[in-house]
């Protein structure tokens, strides 16, 4: 039995995706592609929010946040078990880091999205109040507030973890260092984390969820209202981009806290947190791009300048 503190001299080793070498050179080429896409499309809409002065506005502000996250989120997440081979030796430190970072992020971007659904409900359902009641110092805190929040939900997990003892191999069957698979190599009881963590997990996912929730349920109420069709369409173009980003989001996450047995649901959550952790991050800046007129003309006008 190895305690905690023991496993930082003797690591780690992230197994990754099984399989033949060609399928291992097919997941590099697929995930190196994803990642250069994430990154460059989310420090796009950085550039173009920070450049635009049309786009200078809570909503945007709030965008601009949920990609400076979709950047790290996807960087601490894709590992190099994935980009330079099956197998890869991680550092306890380092993996336990790994954790902490993906998870905290992952928590910070519930909060960011029930932000950014307040924001619409008071942009739809309060037009005219809207500058007055979602100001600059409001957005501004609670952005600050959706980060603080993230990162401190995953403190005591992270402490709780690095108190556990291992024995055996420590072979972490995922491509990344995540809660499951350290509950799964574990010798000592594991009851203390897993509670934590469902607990956390069940705050942190039905605070967010709720107050999702409950503002869309206001902003259909108020677009069905609005008696002219174009009138309609416009409002639900404003919050389309952030409905659908909600959806896909909630959908994949909510999936991963359904598991009856979390030892036995390994290769179920890694395919999970494939969406969560390399797709959902590309697909975001596409989505609001996409879906977004007043980007969309944005982006033309800078394309017409150039």
């Amino acid at each position: 039995m190895v305690a905690g503190n023991e496993m930082e001299g003797r690591g780690s080793l992230l197994l990754g995706f099984r399989g033949p070498q060609a399928l291992q050179l097919s997941l590099f080429l697929l995930f190196l592609v994803m990642y250069i896409l994430t990154v460059g499309g989310n420090v796009a809409i950085l550039l173009l929010v920070s450049t635009s002065h049309q786009l200078h506005s809570p909503m945007y502000f709030f965008l601009s946040n949920l990609s400076f996250l979709e950047v790290w989120y996807t960087t601490a997440a894709v590992p190099k078990a994935i980009l330079l081979g099956r197998r890869q030796s991680i550092s306890f430190i380092s993996c336990l880091l790994q954790m902490y970072l993906v998870f905290s992020l992952g928590c910070t971007e519930y909060f960011l999205l029930a932000a950014m659904a307040y924001d619409r409900y008071l942009a739809i359902c309060y037009p005219l109040h809207y500058g007055a009641i979602m100001s600059c110092l409001l957005s501004v805190q609670l952005a600050l507030g959706s980060w603080v929040c993230g990162f401190l939900s995953i403190a005591v997990p992270t402490a709780l973890i690095s108190r556990l003892s291992f024995c055996g191999p420590r072979a972490i069957k995922n491509f990344f260092c995540d809660i499951v698979s350290w509950i799964a190599v574990a010798c000592t009881s594991t009851q203390a984390v897993e509670l934590v963590a469902f607990v956390i997990a069940a705050v942190v996912i039905l605070s967010s969820c709720l107050i999702t929730l409950v503002s869309y349920i206001y902003i259909i109420r108020t677009i069905l209202s609005i008696p002219s069709a174009s009138g309609r369409s416009k409002a639900f173009s404003t919050c389309s981009s952030h409905l659908t980003v909600v959806l896909i989001w909630y959908g994949s996450t909510i999936f991963l806290h359904v598991c009856t047995s979390i030892k036995d649901a390994l290769d179920l959550t890694k395919a999970v947190h494939v969406l969560n952790t390399v797709v959902t991050p590309v697909l975001n800046p596409f989505i609001y791009t996409l879906r977004n007129q007043e980007v969309r003309e944005t982006l033309q006008k800078k394309w017409k300048r150039k």
